[in-house]
């Protein structure tokens, strides 16, 4: 399903109502950079090296299904059924390799240092909430450039529960004293947009590698290709145009 230029503002995907706006929250996956084409290699090589799937590579649309967007346990317990020890020894050193390849490779998404230079000149707080491990989360922001743009990295593996559900957002939320009736959220996955709009938040998709069908379930504000899409400089067009700014001058 492709979301038509017509619709950006529309009231569904309309961000006025957010008015005054406070802060804006970050999901790093797919989200910050396009790094799911790394995580996809690692997980394809590591599990060919063990006969998993009797020797055939897993797919894209495995990877999507199983893997994308989750914690590291739930794809332990998913491709380690009864072996959940051996599944979480995996996944570690699934994402040790994933860290070596990102050092050399991981870049911004496209129009990403637009979004943040709109969102500094703003004056808006900002956090990063991510199911990934926290080595993981702080080498990525730090390849970005981005150590001293965020006040805070919310990990979901170190709340009560991970993506999809509410807890890691929310927690986003408490670290900056935002409000959710203030905040919303770039997430490219569908278990990060549930997770987003679960806590109350309107949820800008992005489609980066997740088929659009999908993440629209999941039921966000609206979608953008990346930060350069139209769509979204349009809504924030209108909250400029609003004067959501107020709290933050």
């Amino acid at each position: 399903m492709t979301v038509s230029s017509e619709n950006c503002v529309s009231s569904q995907s309309s961000l006025t109502r957010l008015a005054p706006l406070e802060a804006v929250l970050f999901d790093i996956d797919g989200t910050l950079c396009d790094s799911d084409p790394l995580h996809y290699y690692a997980f394809r090589e590591m599990l060919l090296e063990i006969g998993f799937n009797e020797g055939v590579p897993i797919t894209e649309e495995f990877f999507i299904e199983t893997v994308a967007g989750k914690h590291n346990d739930d794809i332990a317990s998913v491709l380690f059924p009864g072996d959940l020890e051996r599944g979480l020894k995996f996944v570690d050193d699934k994402e040790a390799m994933f860290r070596r390849l990102a050092a050399e490779q991981v870049k911004p998404l496209n129009g990403l240092d637009k979004v943040r230079k709109w969102i500094e000149n703003h004056g808006l707080k900002r956090a990063a909430v991510t199911n990934a491990p926290r080595a993981n989360a702080e080498l990525m922001i730090s390849i970005l450039g981005l150590s001293d743009f965020f006040d805070a990295v919310i990990i979901g593996g170190e709340c009560e529960r991970a993506k999809p559900h509410p807890d890691p957002y929310l927690k986003g939320l408490e670290a900056l004293k935002a409000s959710k009736d203030h905040t919303f959220v770039f997430e490219d996955s569908v278990s990060g947009i549930k997770a987003g709009v679960a806590a109350g938040m309107p949820v800008i998709g992005i489609a980066t590698r997740n088929p659009e069908n999908l993440l629209m379930e999941a039921k966000p504000a609206f979608l953008i290709k990346d930060y350069e899409d139209p769509k979204l400089w349009a809504a924030l067009e209108e909250l400029d145009k609003a004067g959501a700014f107020s709290l933050n001058y």
